[in-house]
């Protein structure tokens, strides 16, 4: 007769299916848990981030062991592929899946790249936000984890109490806000650069929006006028415009300025002139503003006919005329520290700035053709084709160059990037990163779990 310590190592065998209708029968150990069959039938399939539901809908619990899930010897099970999300701060990264039993970090350990401490807390994560140095993260429950560089946003105890119910989290260089359900705001982090908002915290109700600069927060209330907190010289002082915001449909932030879309398509700015807070040389031009970029002390904005307009420090983008011709149809913006790159309805790509950073892609010109996304670190941006194909460019230390892993570069769907380094992510759940190793550009330390998270 067979002992019970022998029906332990007994294998079961289930078979798993794919919605395309693909099946593998998948043996695992009846001792073991949900997270082994996934790892297995991961395997099997080839489909990473993979979520397993019983024929009749019910999500299976990765942390449940085998025995009491229910599943017996020759059960089918519904495999069902999850797109993975990917946040960054400027050294590091954070990978998880809505919903998911976990996330997996990599990077400098200080600066959130090691999450050990707070790991059994990071469960059903439905957004990460990041600072310079630290992450938050908001749970299916609306609570809030946090970990990284306490001193930049990572050590959230002072007000852990008042973060439930949050919705959204935005985070400047060294402070972090949340949205509650109710519209009403908590901070923490470095007092002086945001992490205080007692100063107009009563004034903060019905909050839709917040957007940051490196030292301050601007919020948009359900009225469309707008509350602002943090170092008064870069944005968190907004009195001298405080009369013209209202009516206020989205805000945009440099390093050290605001500048706010108002519902008639017209632009407010404020913070340091140079930087983006004094848009007076081309007030006249800003009409009909569709969409806002920045860079470190520039803007630019799409109008509604598809052309730019541009301000702030000129050696950083904010001087766009050596390419205004080529400024037609544009799409979209996105931008490093010190250069933009446009997409133009063709999917062409015209870039500006400062040639280090970006703003000279004359390199690779001829390979950005039907671009979808771009996305860019400190000096560097990674622009996605139709057909997944990745093309970069900028300074080598910043991820310009993917040389290294460019054969990997397949079928990609979404890339992020720290100060120095990418991550991008392929339709099949494959992470590829490159750029500065310690900066996010070395995944090889975590590579096991994000395979098989």
């Amino acid at each position: 007769m067979e002992g019970p310590s022998a029906a332990r190592w007994r294998s079961i065998k289930l078979e798993v299916f794919l919605p395309s209708g693909r099946c593998e029968t998948v043996a695992v150990w009846q001792h073991g848990d949900v997270t082994d069959l996934k790892i297995a039938a991961q395997r099997l399939l080839g489909q990473r981030f993979l979520r397993l539901a019983e024929a009749e809908g019910r999500l299976l619990d990765p942390t449940e062991s085998l025995q009491l899930s229910g599943l017996q010897d020759g059960d089918s099970i519904a495999a069902i592929a999850q797109q993975p999300k990917i946040a960054a701060n400027s050294r590091a990264f954070a990978l998880w899946c809505v919903g998911g039993p976990r996330i997996v970090t990599w990077g400098d350990p200080g600066f959130g790249g090691d999450s050990s401490r707070v790991q059994d807390q990071l469960k059903n994560v439905k957004q990460i936000c990041g600072t310079f140095g630290a992450f938050a993260a908001i749970s299916a429950d609306g609570t809030v984890v946090t970990w990284g560089d306490p001193r930049q946003g990572g050590d959230s105890s002072r007000v852990q109490h008042q973060l439930r119910n949050v919705q959204h989290i935005c985070g400047a260089a060294y402070a972090f806000a949340a949205m509650l359900e109710d519209g009403s705001v908590v901070t923490w982090g470095n007092p002086h650069q945001g992490g205080d908002s007692s100063r107009v915290q009563d004034q903060l109700k019905n909050v839709q929006q917040i957007c940051a600069t490196f030292d301050a927060f601007a919020a948009i209330l359900a009225d469309g006028s707008v509350v602002t907190w943090g170092n008064p010289h870069q944005g968190g002082d907004s009195s001298r415009v405080q009369d013209q915001l209202k009516n206020v449909q989205h805000i945009c932030g440099t390093a050290y300025a605001f500048a706010a879309i108002l519902e008639d398509g017209s632009v407010m700015t404020w913070g340091k002139p140079h930087q983006g807070g004094d848009s007076s040389r081309v007030q006249d031009q800003l009409k009909n503003v569709q969409q806002i970029c920045a860079t470190f002390d520039a803007f630019a904005a799409i109008l509604a006919d598809g052309t730019v307009v541009t301000w702030g420090d000129p050696d950083n983008g904010g001087d766009s005329s050596r390419v205004q011709h080529q400024l037609q149809n544009v799409q979209q913006i996105f931008a490093t520290d010190g250069a933009f790159a446009a997409i133009l309805e063709d999917g062409s790509v015209v870039t500006w700035g400062d040639p280090h950073q970006g703003g000279d892609s004359s390199r690779v010109q001829d390979q950005l053709k039907n671009v979808q996304q771009i996305c860019g670190t400190f000096g560097a941006f990674a622009a996605i084709s139709a057909d997944g194909t990745v093309v970069t460019w900028g300074g080598p230390g910043f991820g310009g160059d993917s040389s290294r892993v460019q054969h990997q570069l397949k079928n990609v769907q979404q890339i992020c990037g720290t100060f120095g380094a990418f991550a991008a992510i392929s339709a099949d759940g494959t992470v590829v990163t490159w750029g500065t190793p310690h900066q996010g550009g070395d995944s090889s330390r975590v590579q096991y779990e994000i395979t098989y998270a």
